[in-house]
């Protein structure tokens, strides 16, 4: 209650989502929040956007309305976004060969994966034999050369495993390959999502966002990580030849994307899990997502593409990195499932380790965005962001257009 005190839940809602603004205190009040924010647009219209708490533990400053955090994972969601302008354009085809576009990448028996496979995470590429450290990653063409030689771990098509970090690599090559002005990633998704919602969401993070703008992370504590994650999942992470920890910690690992100085790298893209945004910004992109795509031009064909069920691999959806079964993943988004579930049926989106998750819900109309910077453990489904989600779903049954709301 004393940080409550401090530094109040600030905001607006619209009439009939209260619900979601009690979830929201209540998760400082009872789940240990420290700072965060939510936004949510329905059919088209900001119903909720909330943000309290502080941004940085040690001096104690607090969130505002333009705080932004790293959102880790949740960043595959805007990745896969660029992607759907992409096959929207006409530029990408889910169904082709990845080596049509990129001939580079057929070495080491790749030639048959496809754009399908490499997005849900059936391509067998989850990890680098080689040396991958920060001056590869800046350096696009160096990092394509190594992404080009790497060999699969297994037939693709066969096996899922959670490509952590590497997806976002392959996807910004691809990108760069068929975009014809050959932007990054992170260029690409500047130009055609965030700076036409004009919205604060950044891949590439440049150096003119001071670091007042960023909220810091806090960690779990020792016996928190014991108990969300559990000891078979820690043991796992803990061992330099499990497929988890070198997905996730090796060539070049999640530091990667963390700065000393700067507390986020600047002008680095990390597609799988560096970027930086505000909740307002990644709902909204959602948001447009969820309602037609008509402000970022996107076709119907690629919107149901996205709406449609996972497929999954010739082994089924157990993860061979994750080491557990019910994670689905199509496009490049995550899906809903019974070990993971968000949104209806027809949803796309992505979570973020600690607890963020943005999503799209065709079927209600829904762009969500959660984000914190206090790392939560769980693998599906943060207690706060599923308190939030809860609040929505059921507001949303009886909620009706109104003025704002002070929070």
């Amino acid at each position: 209650m004393s940080l409550l005190a401090s530094h109040t839940i600030e905001g607006h809602i619209s009439y009939g989502y209260e619900a979601v603004r009690h979830a929201f205190v209540e998760n400082f009040v009872r789940r240990r929040e420290l700072g965060g924010a939510c936004c949510i647009f329905h059919h088209g219209e900001k119903v909720v956007d909330l943000w309290g708490g502080i941004r940085n533990r040690q001096t104690g400053e607090p969130w505002e309305e333009d705080t932004m955090v790293v959102v880790h994972s949740a960043t595959k969601g805007l990745a896969a976004m660029t992607l759907a302008i992409a096959h929207s354009r006409g530029w990408l085809d889910y169904e082709e060969r990845v080596c049509v576009y990129w001939p580079e990448f057929a070495q080491n028996g790749k030639e048959r994966v496809t754009v399908r496979q490499l997005l849900a995470h059936q391509a067998g590429l989850f990890a680098f034999d080689e040396p991958v450290d920060r001056t590869v990653v800046a350096d696009l063409d160096c990092l394509a050369a190594v992404l080009a030689r790497q060999k699969l771990a297994w037939e693709p098509g066969t096996r899922q495993a959670y490509h952590a970090l590497t997806l976002g690599f392959y996807e910004g090559e691809l990108l760069r390959r068929v975009d014809p002005l050959h932007r990054s990633l992170g260029q690409s998704f500047q130009e055609e999502i965030a700076l036409r919602l004009d919205e604060d969401v950044y891949i590439r993070l440049p150096d003119a966002i001071p670091n007042s703008r960023l909220a810091t992370l806090a960690p779990p504590t020792f016996l928190e990580v014991l108990r969300g994650f559990g000891p078979r999942f820690i043991l796992q992470a803990m061992n330099p030849r499990s497929n988890i920890y070198r997905a996730l910690n090796t060539n070049p690992g999640t530091g990667v994307y963390q700065d000393a100085q700067r507390i986020y790298a600047r002008n680095l893209e990390v597609p799988s899990g560096g970027g930086v945004a505000t909740a307002r910004g990644i709902a909204h992109a959602y948001g447009v997502f969820a309602t037609g795509g008509r402000e970022l031009g996107l076709r119907k064909d690629t919107l149901d593409l996205l709406a449609a069920p996972a497929i999954p691999p010739a082994r089924g959806f157990y993860d061979e990195c994750m080491k557990t079964s019910g994670v689905q993943f199509s496009l490049g988004f995550m899906k809903p499932s019974p070990l993971w579930p968000f949104g209806s049926s027809s949803s796309f989106g992505s979570s973020g380790a600690g607890g963020s998750l943005g999503f799209a819900d065709p079927e209600a109309g829904i762009g969500y965005a959660y984000v914190t910077s206090q790392l939560g453990t769980r693998l599906t489904g943060d207690p706060r962001d599923l308190a939030l989600r809860d609040a929505l779903y059921s507001a949303i049954r009886t909620a009706s257009p109104a003025a704002p709301v002070a929070a």
